[in-house]
């Protein structure tokens, strides 16, 4: 029986979360905008976007309260660029809302502005060869509450730009926008652990 990997697709990339992880075997994605749709899979992607803009969207439409449900369940949550900013307990000189499910102090557009994006060839731990990672107006993690359980999986220059807590993962990059579907596989993994 397939996983079911939901990916919230109110606002931001969430076609091509669903197409890249439709490539890892035994993942069904699907993409999800009602309290049901979410309730019904074993995970869930917050996609990379506008992160005001995905915030309000989950507060108008009530998404907010399934996803913390998940949350407390155990069922992994991953959150990319804007998705990592929506899962931050903290956001630097920011008040937007946020799930702030994650022991996490968030810095948004760290690393400049969409000129500025970038790609790099980044080390991850857990992960044989480096990944591919795509930048675009990303965020960093400033600070993590290691005590809270956070695991730092890598950094750029310095930057924490992918960790984990339990069953939440962040990253600040791209892993969808690249052919190679390690990423994908680390979080599908997440399931069920």
């Amino acid at each position: 029986m397939p996983k079911t990997v939901g990916v919230l697709a109110v606002q931001g990339d969430f076609k091509e979360h669903i197409d890249a992880l439709n490539e890892v075997e035994g993942v069904e994605a699907r993409p999800v905008k009602t309290q049901e749709q979410i309730e019904a899979c074993d995970a869930l992607v917050i996609p990379g976007g506008e992160s005001t803009t995905i915030g309000k969207l989950m507060e108008r439409f009530e998404l907010d309260k399934p996803v913390r449900e998940m949350v407390e369940a155990g069922k992994p949550v991953w959150g990319t660029c804007a998705g990592m900013i929506v899962l931050a307990k903290n956001i630097v000189e920011s008040e937007q809302w946020r799930l702030g499910v994650m022991d996490i102090t968030v810095e948004r557009n760290a690393f400049g502005r969409q000129v500025d994006s970038f790609e790099v060839d980044l080390p991850v731990k857990g992960i044989d060869e480096p990944v591919r990672a795509i930048f675009i107006r990303a965020p960093y993690v400033r600070e993590v509450c290691e005590a809270c359980g956070v695991e730092v999986l890598a950094e750029f220059e310095g930057k924490i730009v992918l960790c984990r807590q339990g069953n939440l993962l962040a990253s600040a990059f791209h892993p969808e926008l690249t052919d190679d579907r390690r990423v994908q596989e680390y979080f599908v993994g997440m399931i069920g652990e």
